[in-house]
């Protein structure tokens, strides 16, 4: 039942309180993040250590997940690293039980599957594909490519299912991409140079001189690069219950499927608290999330994860978070990143990211409002605001490397310009940003990319509501949005959106961002009575405490 077009609570939405609460303390009881599996990341692990426990489970997982086309992951030129990890995961599959090992996984299906990827691969890299800008795609792509011809040369060892037929088959390389950079990472690791700290997330595409690499060494829990796959690379087979990075390999790949990147605690934590703080909800977050947000802050800043480099991205979102706290820090880390066409994500950084800019607005913004700083810092401000606004597409939008919509890249411009931009560029921005998201609302009352999703329609509402919540026509796309939302919300899995070795869905911080658009909706003029009325009219159910299952 509906009352101007709104559903009345229901018992998957009855209590925010209970839900953010639910959220915050999962912060701790899954300290290295709550992230999905990963077809990349699972599959490398099937080819690289089929040892590890789990094995079987990762095997049926890519089975089950492989798209009806043959292909893996998300639409467009996203599916291309799945696909190809999954598919190199399976010829290693095929080849092992053709030499006698593994007989137990169904050689018919495997072989199926197997052939289906080759197929979707040979028409894909025989058109004109184009391969998003994702990390590393271009040391990426050429290793597997490289690992699959090999398998499709030595198929004389597969059994006789019917995958033979692809023996001496050759997979070429996406138009504009070489082996030129994949090539001298691998010389400069052979010789003994030491790789940029980068580089070790991705260190499984450097074969077998990878294991044990000089100079290299996990960090605390054991991770190389906060990967499992780039762990499972370095420490290349079984080994003793007490190896830090056996005890990592065997913790994350425990129930099969493997996520990546993993851990990302500092990531999740700042994304979660200052999401929900950015839109109102006060959460008690106990002392250990603070003091970890707190403690990874070093001289540059702060990584995602452990094994990773710091960088400005992370490290501007956790000063925003720990400000939101009431524990504001020095933001001079930030200068590190300071480039001639902006803030660079980290030195070195191969192309220009808006939301990071957008974050580091917000964090030196928010030391602005509360301290006396530097002249610096208003000129920086300035000068953030007018590149946001040069970076926005003439319809309104933003786009970013480092999330696949849109919604997530305008969400985060906006915020930051509306909150913290100068002048009247700031104000320009953000109403065109709104009107784009009016614009763009779908027939069900969602917002996507390429379908109406939970996450995204969070990131529009945000937009809406953080900003511009009176102007004209917010309040209807409000109360469409807000209804798909509450309808939509924990019935399916998202698809994956943000950007890594292959699109990933980091679950923390995509239930935050929804958590976050809900209790935004809430105080809009156009729900709050009907919505307050709603609740009350409940047995046994306090007003204004909606409840929401896991986005």
């Amino acid at each position: 039942m509906t009352s101007h077009g709104i559903p009345t609570p229901t018992p998957a939405v009855d209590n925010l309180d209970l839900a953010v609460r639910d959220l915050i303390s999962s912060l701790e009881a899954e300290p290295w993040g709550q992230v999905a599996p990963s077809v990349y990341e699972t599959a490398r692990l099937v080819a690289l250590s089929p040892w590890l426990g789990g094995h079987g489970e990762r095997i049926a997982y890519l089975l089950e997940s492989q798209r009806v086309d043959g292909a893996w992951g998300p639409p467009e030129g996203y599916a291309l690293v799945p696909t190809l990890s999954a598919t190199e995961a399976l010829l290693a599959t095929i080849r092992a039980i053709g030499s006698g090992a593994q007989r137990d996984h169904g050689q018919a299906r495997l072989a199926a599957a197997a052939s289906h990827g080759l197929q979707a691969l040979t028409n894909w890299l025989r058109g004109d594909l184009l391969v998003p800008d994702t990390p590393a795609a271009d040391v990426i792509v050429p290793s597997l490519v490289a690992e699959i011809n090999q398998h499709l040369d030595r198929l004389e060892d597969a059994p006789a299912t019917g995958i033979e037929r692809w023996r001496g088959v050759r997979l070429g390389l996406p138009a504009g991409m070489d082996n030129n950079r994949l090539a001298r990472v691998r010389h400069a690791l052979a010789a003994g140079a030491e790789l940029p700290g980068k580089l070790l997330h991705f260190l499984e595409v450097l074969g077998p001189a990878a294991r044990r690499a000089a100079g290299i060494r996990p960090t605390l829990p054991g991770t190389v690069g906060a990967s499992p796959a780039a762990t499972a690379a370095w420490f290349g087979g079984p080994a003793t219950p007490d190896d830090p990075a056996w005890v990592y390999l065997a913790t994350v790949a425990d129930g099969g499927p493997v996520p990546c990147p993993l851990p990302i605690t500092v990531f999740e934590q700042a994304w979660v608290v200052s999401g929900l703080a950015r839109a109102g909800i006060r959460p008690a977050v106990r002392p250990g999330v603070l003091a970890s947000l707190a403690a990874a802050m070093g001289p540059v800043g702060t990584p995602t994860g452990p094994g990773l480099p710091a960088d400005a991205d992370t490290t501007s979102v956790a000063l925003y978070a720990l400000g939101k706290l009431g524990q504001p820090a020095d933001p001079r880390g930030l200068w590190t990143y300071e480039t001639a066409d902006g803030f660079c994500t980290w030195p070195g950084e191969d192309g220009f990211s808006v939301t990071t800019n957008a974050h580091v607005l917000d964090a030196f913004g928010q030391y602005v409002h509360g301290s006396n700083p530097s002249p610096r810092y208003v000129t920086a401000i300035d000068r953030l605001t007018v590149l946001l606004r040069e970076h926005q597409q003439l319809d309104g939008q933003w786009r970013d490397r480092w999330h696949a919509s849109p919604y997530y890249a305008t969400a985060c411009c906006t915020q930051a310009l509306n909150d913290f931009g100068r002048g009247p560029t700031a104000a320009e921005s953000v109403v065109k940003a709104v009107d784009w998201v009016l614009a763009t609302q779908r027939s069900d009352g969602s917002w996507g990319r390429w379908g109406g999703t939970v996450e995204e329609t969070a990131y529009a509402l945000q937009v809406l509501l953080s900003t511009r919540p009176q102007a004209a026509g917010v309040g209807t796309a409000v109360q469409r949005g807000y209804a798909y939302l509450r309808d939509a919300t924990g019935r399916s899995a998202d698809p994956p959106l943000w950007y890594g070795k292959e699109l990933y869905h980091p679950r923390a911080i995509v239930r935050a961002a929804v958590l976050a658009a809900l209790h935004l909706a809430r105080q809009h003029p156009s729900l709050a009575t009907v919505e307050a009325s709603a609740i009350a009219s409940k047995p046994g159910q306090a007003a204004g405490k909606p409840v929401i299952r896991d986005a």
